[in-house]
């Protein structure tokens, strides 16, 4: 992966945490956990896909999906 996508990605990474931490009330290794283990983030990480390009809200509209349904799209 590039130098940069790895950047977005791991900005993402810090507000997607901290937006699961607020909305879920979960401390930081509970949602950390949920995140890293997540196919939302696993597309994050897919350059083919895009989904780093995108802001945190939308990525978080995924992500808050797939926890409360198992579906990612």
């Amino acid at each position: 992966m590039k130098k940069d996508i790895r950047m977005e990605v791991e900005f993402l990474a810090t507000d997607l945490t901290q937006m699961l931490m607020e909305h879920y009330g979960w401390d930081m290794m509970k949602s950390l956990d949920v995140l890293y283990g997540s196919e939302t983030f696993a597309r994050l990480n897919d350059p083919e896909c895009g989904l780093y390009y995108q802001g945190a809200v939308y990525v978080f509209s995924f992500l808050k999906n797939e926890i409360e349904t198992g579906k990612v799209w």
